[in-house]
């Protein structure tokens, strides 16, 4: 792919802990509105690849690039601002508070604020309030949970709480989304939901990148998918391609 054309561009990307290399070499590009998904057996590095692109920790060699600015070694805030958004695995929800109150956490970290202003200034909305709730309402309505949106999250399954999640993320209004095991503990009809979701924001503007076990999940969902092995990425291609690949079927699909 040119090096243009890549929304996101990973090169090179290594990283050690002590004496033990998690990530060798490895190279990503991720076109603008693209679902791309990173899939592997456990301790292939995922985990690993999606916290250096969030800004959780350096790589110790390569680059990241997110629309030709470089991010690696950046503070994952920094990364936020440049417009990455991540939902975590651990959906880290306020129980007390509603649905769209959560989502509402989101979308005015965007514009800075403070959770405490949203609450003590009910009475004297500011600009960047409305705008926050705005983004809320959008979020709500990409993921399609407008019918729990009052409820306490205390009340909703956890499958219903992923999807919260996955909203708070797009509250933000990212141009990069990284979702983290979207599926995991999710059922048929939530995961049918969770793929609406997703390809709805897709559909808004916004790239995808995910890690996820749920291989026919991930191969049904996505556009492009990378398989990583023992650190080393040994596949990288659509569904189609990644179903015959046989370095794949070998180490990780199996016959």
């Amino acid at each position: 792919m040119s090096e243009t054309k890549s929304f996101l561009r990973l090169r090179n990307i290594g990283k050690r802990f002590g004496g033990l290399a998690a990530l060798e070499a490895v190279d990503l590009d991720v076109t603008r509105q693209e679902i791309f998904a990173v899939i592997g057996p456990n301790g292939a590095g995922k985990s690993t690849l999606f916290n250096i692109v969030a800004g959780a920790f350096p790589p110790t060699e390569g680059e990241v690039h997110l629309r030709g600015t470089r991010l690696d070694g950046l503070p994952s805030h920094a990364v936020a601002a440049a417009g990455v958004s991540r939902a975590f695995q651990l959906v880290n929800l306020f129980g007390s508070m509603t649905v769209a109150e959560n989502i509402l956490v989101g979308a005015e970290r965007h514009t800075r604020l403070k959770l405490w202003q949203s609450v003590s200034h009910r009475a004297g909305f500011s600009v960047d309030h409305r705008a926050a709730v705005a983004r809320v309402q959008r979020a709500i309505d990409l993921v399609g949970i407008g019918h729990l949106a009052a409820l306490p999250v205390s009340q909703i399954t956890y499958g219903q709480q992923r999807l919260v999640a996955t909203a708070r993320a797009l509250a933000a209004e990212p141009q990069l989304l990284l979702l983290d095991e979207p599926a995991a503990g999710l059922a048929g009809p939530e995961i049918e939901a969770l793929t609406a979701a997703i390809h709805r924001a897709r559909d808004a503007g916004t790239t995808v990148l995910l890690v996820e076990h749920n291989v026919e999940f991930v191969l049904n969902l996505c556009d492009h998918v990378a398989v990583l092995h023992f650190g080393k990425k040994i596949a990288d291609g659509s569904p189609s391609d990644i179903r015959k690949s046989e370095a794949v079927i070998e180490a990780y699909l199996g016959r």
